[in-house]
């Protein structure tokens, strides 16, 4: 695997052993030691590590790359910066719609907006929220622990439940915030909103039942994005919010897409100005009737700095994304063209065999690499691999506790969904493919088990919803993966072979490597 048994350096010869090494590796250039020395670390970071600095230092410069893709980030971050102090300075609502490709920075785009405002004065108040549970828990906890941790180096001592009072402040849960809105007419303490994975929020439908069956509240009239617009509309002075929007991942029943964002718009908050990045009218957005409906109302801005092209999680592999595209879109020919150009470097395996796929996890990470095992939440007839997804997992235990802890996702025993790992990352995954979501040798075909079968699924959004799970699962891992199809058992009718043959064959085709 191309690593080296450890030499033994010192100063005087550091500079000879990396030439030697890079001329065994065929690189005839030689380094320049000093220039090496001065030079920078600069890992691509998790979004947790990403998180956890910010919010220490308020500053992203010193956790990204300098290539192409986090300049990409710098100008969209920027570019958003620019609509907050014009909205400020003009006394003027704004509305930001930032896109990208799965992993390419929206969260650390958002997170980075709000803790930029942590250190200005009290009316550049800022809140990130997100309707993805696991990952505010995540953060939420990753924060506290890494402040009790340096009060502690200072010898003093703070307890985590004040500690993450604080953090809560700053990452919000998306629906506690509309809840603490609903019973209070005067505006919010922040000016600036941040909504990650907005395209995730309610329709009208699904929050008018929520608040009618589960807050006792019958007359409830809007769609989650009218109301949490109108919460910041509140301010007589000024105020931004600003919508992070992910591509074909909308998993839940009643998530509107950003169509509904741009609906309350164009009907109810006319004055607002509104930013748009012009990817927003791609197909996996479904949002190009609606952005020409909100056109006809108000000017609308376009702004290409509004979207990130690049995936900053698989930064071994930045064409990660458009090549699990074209796997869901059935694009055999573009899949292999696009795999033929990262193989190399981030490596996707396929196996039939659970127990094969663990052993190549184990010994594909190093160190503290990050690895586990992703499942649908509709794999149902995963049980014989000691897989069950009806337990769920404590995902702060899952992603956040060593080696050590059973309750880890090292231990590749507790799978996690795709409601779990939304907007997190590991470094490798094991995507272990049921029968909920077959390849007919034509097309996809979606089933959900009932009783002691499998159905099947025919509604058009709920088959859009179980393809973009496996656009989730599919592009977790930041360093490589392997995908296990079960070979089924003939003598089981809710796991026939054919169940997944077909399947099998089909990802074997576009030339991943069988183990």
């Amino acid at each position: 695997d191309d690593l080296l048994r450890a030499m033994r350096n010192n100063k005087k010869d550091l500079d000879d052993t990396l030439n030697t090494v890079l001329k065994q590796f065929g690189t005839s250039q030689a380094m320049d030691g000093r220039v090496y020395a001065a030079g920078e670390y600069s890992p691509t970071p998790t979004i947790v590590e990403a998180a956890v600095t910010l919010y220490r230092s308020h500053s992203v410069d010193n956790i990204t790359r300098s290539d192409a893709e986090a300049i990409n980030l710098k100008q969209t971050t920027e570019t958003v910066n620019q609509v907050i102090v014009s909205a400020q300075s003009n006394r003027v609502k704004a509305i930001c719609f930032v896109t990208g490709v799965p992993g390419a920075g929206k969260t650390l785009v958002g997170l980075t907006v709000a803790t930029a405002q942590l250190g200005q004065s009290t009316d550049r108040a800022s809140v990130y929220l997100s309707g993805n549970a696991p990952l505010v828990a995540i953060l939420q906890e990753a924060l506290a622990r890494d402040k009790v941790q340096r009060e502690k180096q200072q010898g003093k001592r703070l307890a985590k439940v004040e500690a993450k009072q604080a953090v809560k402040l700053f990452i919000q849960n998306i629906h506690h915030y509309r809840d603490e809105y609903v019973s209070k007419v005067q505006a919010p303490y922040d000016h600036i909103a941040i909504f990650d994975e907005a395209q995730r929020a309610w329709n009208k439908e699904q929050t008018v039942d929520f608040m009618a069956r589960k807050k006792g509240i019958p007359n409830f009239d809007h769609s989650e994005p009218e109301f949490l617009i109108s919460c910041l509309d509140r301010h007589e002075d000024w105020a931004v919010v600003i919508c992070l929007v992910g591509g074909g991942q909308e998993i839940n029943t009643g998530e509107a897409g950003i169509a509904e964002w741009l609906h309350a718009i164009s009907h109810k908050f006319k004055h607002w100005k509104v930013y748009i990045s012009p990817h927003l009218s791609d197909s996996e957005y479904n949002a190009q009737k609606s952005i020409a409906q909100l056109s006809t109302t108000q000017a609308v801005t376009l702004k290409e700095e509004l979207h990130l092209k690049v995936s900053m999680r698989s930064f071994r592999a930045e064409h990660l994304s458009q090549f699990v595209k074209h796997l869901l879109d059935i694009r055999p020919q573009e899949a292999k063209e696009i795999l033929e150009k990262f193989h190399f470097k981030y490596p996707i395996a396929l196996t039939r065999n659970l127990t094969t796929a663990k052993t190549w996890l184990r010994n594909m990470a190093r160190g503290n690499e990050r690895y586990g095992i992703l499942v649908s939440s509709q794999a149902q007839r995963l049980k014989p691999l000691a897989i069950d997804v009806r337990p769920k997992i404590n995902p702060v235990n899952w992603f956040l506790d060593g080696r050590d802890d059973v309750r880890s996702s090292y231990y590749l025993e507790d799978v996690a969904t795709e409601f779990d790992v939304q907007g997190l990352e590991l470094d490798w995954s094991c995507v272990t493919w049921d029968g909920d979501l077959r390849f007919s040798g034509k097309s996809w075909n979606s089933h959900s088990f009932k009783g002691k079968k499998w159905q099947r699924i025919n509604q058009d959004v709920r088959r859009m919803y179980q393809i973009n799970a496996y656009r989730v699962l599919l592009t977790r891992a930041r360093l490589g993966m392997v995908i296990v199809v079960p070979e089924g058992d003939n003598d089981d009718p809710t796991r026939l072979p054919e169940f997944y043959d077909h399947t099998y064959h089909y990802l074997q085709g576009l030339g991943l490597k069988v183990l």
